[in-house]
């Protein structure tokens, strides 16, 4: 039977405009028909059939595959010796013979398999294309997409490509929002059930070196060489740097004027701080750099074992070692040394934290459910919302008890006050009549001095007349 010639064009076609091999095409096609046939024909999955397709004329024949035996058990993959012969009298127990399958309206059932067979060929080619073309750039900084969380996993768009963050790959305490752009480092591709899936990262040390390449020109150049670098994402990071020419101030460069060129990188790291150190050739001075910004009296390097006894000031002790022994732990993973720490009085301090995977597992929790939603995060925010409700009625009702009391006070008061007034105005009228004979009393003494020195001057004039 044969396949219309405009639909093997067809497929010729959209193999040549997709970039698809024409012979996976077929042989996809090929497979798929083989099983359609057994689901038609109602054979077990465990016959052989075989369809061959001529790729120039659109002809194909279905082969079924059977074993000869003396007695048969299941029908769909044994033939008795006896219907072998009439195929081949050569044939003998044990051997395999090939029957043409038979077939009514095969054509319609090849058709519907070969439109899903080129369909999933052309996604599985421009995922292998994809995939083909981000190869190469391992490595590399790219600004991606957040789509959304799955399981933990942060799913970013990258062009055509998607990429998945893991738990361990992300900034602890960083929340991502849906259709937000970061940038993010592509760490690896891997093989995940048969398909290559991009991995990318924001806590690899090598994509807080990417940020730095792009920010300082002299790192591209190779001016400025970045020799190592110390990371715990999204608290601290150390990088030591080296210049390679004379003139240039390598920790300067990186910094940049008025601190723009760390200022970007920091910005889109987050709250991470960094620490640029310089790097030098004699161990021991690279070990005191690395402790900054504590001043290091005296370094002893035991070059067997990789370790360090650094000796400090006893008011540079807490500084040295750092918070939760942050400083220290850096300084270690930025020199491979061992280092142990004492202060001039002999004092010394054991500090080694590291981050659990519980509290990442946390972190990503409360991330996944930033970004979708969850009623849990919903319900918590209506009980706030409900007691912030209840206190204000609480307070509504608190001060209008207040302002009822202050009120019944008052009144009070008042009352009281209109209670001793008349009390006043009583010992006040019984105080003025006094006052008044006081005045009458007055009057009359006046009365009296006025009468006697009249009669005193009458008296006068008669004896002088």
């Amino acid at each position: 039977m044969a396949i219309t010639t405009d639909f093997v064009s067809a497929i010729n076609q959209i193999s040549a405009e997709r970039g698809i091999d024409s012979t996976k095409v077929y042989e996809a096609l090929e497979v798929a028909l083989a099983s359609a046939y057994k689901k038609e024909k109602d054979i077990s999955l465990e016959a052989e059939v075989e369809i061959n397709i001529d790729k120039e004329t659109g002809e194909f024949r279905v082969v079924e595959i059977k074993e000869v035996v003396e007695k048969v058990e299941d029908k769909d993959t044994q033939i008795s010796l006896k219907e072998a012969k009439k195929y081949d009298k050569s044939l003998e127990v044990g051997d395999k013979v090939e029957i043409q399958g038979e077939y009514d309206d095969f054509g319609r059932i090849a058709a519907q398999t070969a439109k899903q067979v080129v369909l999933q060929e052309i996604r599985n080619s421009e995922r292998e294309a994809v995939m083909a073309e981000y190869e190469d750039k391992v490595g590399q900084v790219f600004t991606a997409m957040m789509q959304r969380m799955q399981r933990g996993r942060v799913l970013f768009e990258i062009g055509k490509a998607i990429a998945y963050m893991p738990l361990e790959e992300q900034i602890p305490n960083e929340f991502y929002r849906i259709s937000q752009r970061y940038k993010v480092l592509l760490k690896e591709i891997i093989d995940e059930d048969g398909m290559k899936q991009l991995i990318v990262s924001r806590s690899d040390p090598k994509f807080l070196k990417e940020l730095f390449v792009f920010e300082v020109p002299e790192i591209e150049s190779g001016v400025i060489e970045i020799m190592s670098i110390a990371r715990e994402p999204g608290s601290r990071s150390k990088i030591a740097v080296k210049s390679n020419q004379d003139g240039v101030d390598a920790i300067g460069s990186c910094v940049g004027q008025r601190g723009i060129r760390i200022a970007n990188v920091m910005g889109e790291l987050g709250e991470e701080k960094i620490d640029i150190i310089e790097w030098d050739e004699e161990i021991e001075q690279y070990i005191a750099n690395a402790l900054s910004p504590a001043k290091v009296i005296s370094v002893e390097v035991n070059s067997k074992d990789k370790s360090a006894l650094v000796v400090v000031a006893d008011d540079q002790l807490s500084l040295a070692i750092g918070k939760d022994g942050q400083n220290v732990r850096l300084a270690h993973k930025l020199t491979n040394h061992k280092i142990d720490i004492e202060g001039e009085s002999g004092k010394s301090v054991e500090v080694i934290k590291e981050e659990k995977e519980e509290d990442l597992k946390k972190d990503a929790q409360k991330r996944e459910d930033f970004v979708e939603g969850k009623e849990s995060a919903v319900e918590t925010t209506d009980d706030e919302s409900k007691s912030e409700k209840d206190t204000d009625k609480k307070a509504k009702s608190k001060s209008e008890k207040e302002v009822k009391t202050d009120k019944e006070d008052t009144d009070k008061n008042a009352k009281s006050k209109s209670e001793n007034k008349p009390e006043k105005e009583d010992k006040d009228n019984k105080k003025k009549p006094k006052s008044k004979k006081k005045s009458s009393s007055k009057k009359k003494s006046e009365s009296k001095t006025k009468e006697d020195s009249k009669k005193e001057s009458e008296s006068k004039k008669e004896l002088n007349s």
